[in-house]
């Protein structure tokens, strides 16, 4: 028997600690760096929590986790003493702007693939503790196309890509999206084009990608919206505050609430899938994956 599946065979004893309400599981990547991810991750959270949904926000960045330095909060635990068994994941979630709960990304973890199996169990009963309180699952993706942003990206119902109107980040984002979709075979990206100075831009950069992938792959891109550059963001993050709350007038604002309304209208995932101990099992299951693949 593979890993993987002893590590889903322990953790299907706990499926009926959560409650039957789906969860919609939302990956945040772009590959490349400095495109503004964890601005949007925070952003759109916040946004949604003050619709009156439940959102938790996750800092799926093991390497340089750093939602907790843009909201200006402070941490006693992170992901990382959840995984090691030293606190339970409502010990570590952190209460953010307008009733967000966090999970503080853990800096320096090894990779998933290199938990013990009685770990991926551990982290499997954490989330389910706290599942009946959630309705909205953010994940903020690291940097790059890593095994562990991949594993998160594979795990998540949805996955938002967003690409800055530059080469370099163009490049990287048909590079995750390539590797999804040739590799993993998934088929369905919404791609979100930020620091845009006209709505016109934004759709001509998702035209460029729909260029790319329509010729080489088998994926369907669909346009998520367009996130005007504004200072109102830069003066937000300096201050270490969303802007939602900041400059709440602020045209980039507006555009962080409307693209809140948008994601309730996205089909909602249905049966055990929508789940959230369901997500971590997967995650645990690919992780483990690309764990065997290099032994």
């Amino acid at each position: 028997m593979l890993r993987s599946e002893r590590v889903v065979d322990q953790a299907s004893g706990l499926r009926q600690m959560v409650s039957s309400r789906p969860v919609r599981a939302i990956a945040v990547t772009g590959g490349k760096g400095g495109v503004g991810k964890t601005n949007v991750s925070v952003n759109l959270g916040v946004a949604a929590a003050e619709m009156g949904q439940k959102v938790m926000l996750l800092d799926a960045d093991l390497g340089l986790a750093n939602i907790d330095v843009v909201l200006g909060l402070h941490p006693k635990f992170d992901l990382s003493h959840v995984m090691r068994g030293e606190c339970t994941l409502d010990e570590a979630l952190i209460e953010g702007p307008s009733g967000l709960k966090v999970i503080p990304g853990a800096s320096g973890v090894q990779a998933l693939a290199e938990l013990s199996p009685a770990e991926h169990t551990g982290l499997i009963r954490a989330f389910s503790e706290v599942a009946g309180d959630t309705e909205l699952l953010i994940v903020d993706t690291a940097a790059g196309i890593s095994d562990t942003v991949l594993s998160f990206s594979r795990a998540s119902h949805e996955i938002v890509v967003v690409v800055c109107d530059e080469p370099a980040s163009i490049t990287d984002a048909y590079a995750i999206i390539k590797l999804l979709n040739r590799d993993y075979g998934h088929q369905r990206f919404r791609i979100l084009a930020n620091m845009v100075r006209s709505a016109q831009e934004g759709r001509e950069l998702f035209t460029k990608m729909c260029r790319v992938t329509d010729r080489y792959l088998d994926a369907t891109l669909g346009f998520m919206g367009a996130i005007p550059y504004d200072d109102s963001l830069r003066r937000a993050v300096r201050a270490q505050r969303p802007v939602v709350q900041a400059f709440p007038r602020s045209k980039v604002a507006q555009v962080f609430r409307n693209l809140a309304k948008k994601i309730e209208t996205w089909p909602q995932p249905g049966g055990a899938n929508g789940q959230v101990q369901f997500f971590v099992e997967r995650l645990i299951k690919y992780s483990s994956d690309y764990g065997e693949m290099v032994l």
